[in-house]
């Protein structure tokens, strides 16, 4: 839905307080309607006649704060920085979150979104999916047709048609968003969405660099095949060689199942097998789990760790655990959870339509520990 052309900013607002007048309590998707604006536009009305004192958000919609107050709005400036203040009579903003596992890797990034909305006095609603499109859209498909939030986190999938088509209804949605751990483009100019992510490239050259200082020259990378980390820590890995002059061709990139998946036994023992062969001396691997598994079987097998395979994990979720315990590096979590809600807020909270878009780029950290260096 496109803006009405027949509306000043103002006049609309002074319709939507007299509309609020009269019944007390409006939606966003009703003032969008009645006012033929897109929601987007509302939430942005909602959110400065709030700053101003003159109307108090509520869940999914507004309501009037006691008084005639219509007429205050003739000869309001519209300010161009007003930061909306917490509302102490409860929620100002719902914000829907949708992450694909509520396991591993993402507690610690809904923590930091959960401390970062109580903080703002904002209300959180988390859905946890199964890293399948299909089901995502389901969730945000609820969460903005029956739960009426004013915006959305999410960690969509983006790969195959399923991901396309994702991707396709989020840009679609006419609803603040931003993606986290993600990023998407569309459109003849390929327009970036917002987005909040860990710089993994930067973190795999770290563990090349730490490998590197400790004297290895044939340094290879285990991943696996769905994780949409995978191809980050890829780039990352190959950049670092290059830069440090190692050679790749003969090099392993080993790219495997799980360790959930059935034949998770027999590829542990390969990739064990393809580093005596190609004299590999140290690995990087995503994620925990598998790393964990590859270091029992490496001592099963009699090759000392680190002795002779150092190995360094990507995600310290539980490497610590681990004997010896494995270095590894950690993406930022928490701090992307909070970096996402303040995005999200911001967003919502900037009266601007031209606001450009927002990609933060946060980096992460590497845990020196016993399975890289005696």
């Amino acid at each position: 839905m496109s803006d009405s052309p027949g509306a000043l900013p103002d006049e609309r607002r002074a319709q939507m307080v007299d509309l609020l007048r009269r019944r007390g309590v409006v939606r966003v998707n009703e003032l969008a309607t009645e006012l033929d604006v897109s929601a987007i536009t509302i939430r942005r009305d909602i959110a400065l006649l709030s700053s101003q004192g003159l109307i108090r958000r509520v869940r999914g919609g507004a309501v009037l704060h006691d008084g005639p107050v219509a007429e205050t709005l003739a000869g309001v400036t519209e300010p161009e920085d007003t930061p909306e203040a917490p509302d102490a009579e409860g929620p100002q903003i719902t914000i829907g979150m949708v992450v694909p596992s509520l396991n591993y890797y993402w507690p610690d990034v809904i923590r930091g979104v959960r401390e970062a909305a109580a903080a703002a006095g904002a209300r959180l609603v988390l859905r946890g999916a199964t890293y399948r499109a299909t089901d995502e859209r389901r969730h945000l498909s609820r969460l903005v047709e029956a739960v009426g939030v004013d915006g959305l986190l999410v960690a969509p999938t983006t790969t195959g048609d399923e991901g396309a088509e994702l991707v396709r209804w989020l840009q679609d949605a006419d609803m603040p968003m931003v993606l986290i751990e993600r990023t998407a483009a569309s459109g003849p100019y390929h327009e970036a969405m917002e987005s909040v992510v860990s710089d993994h490239e930067l973190g795999a050259a770290m563990a090349v660099r730490h490998l590197v200082e400790l004297g290895h020259r044939r340094i290879g990378l285990v991943t696996t095949i769905p994780s949409p980390t995978s191809p980050h820590l890829r780039r990352g890995w190959r950049q670092a060689c290059e830069e440090f002059g190692l050679p790749l061709d003969d090099s392993l990139d080993i790219r495997t199942v799980d360790q959930w998946a059935p034949e998770w036994p027999k590829t542990v023992e390969s990739v064990i097998d393809e580093c005596v062969a190609s004299r590999t001396t140290a690995l990087l691997v995503h994620s925990d789990p598998e790393a964990i598994d590859l270091v029992e079987r490496c001592q099963e097998r009699g090759i000392r760790v680190p002795g002779d395979l150092a190995i360094v994990t990507y995600d310290d979720e539980v490497a610590e655990l681990c004997e010896p315990p494995l270095t590894a590096v950690r993406p930022p979590k928490t701090a992307i959870g909070r970096a996402a809600f303040g995005l999200l807020a911001a967003r919502l909270t900037d009266p601007d339509p031209e606001r450009p878009t927002h990609r933060i780029v946060i980096e992460p950290r590497l845990i020196v520990r016993s399975s890289s260096t005696s």
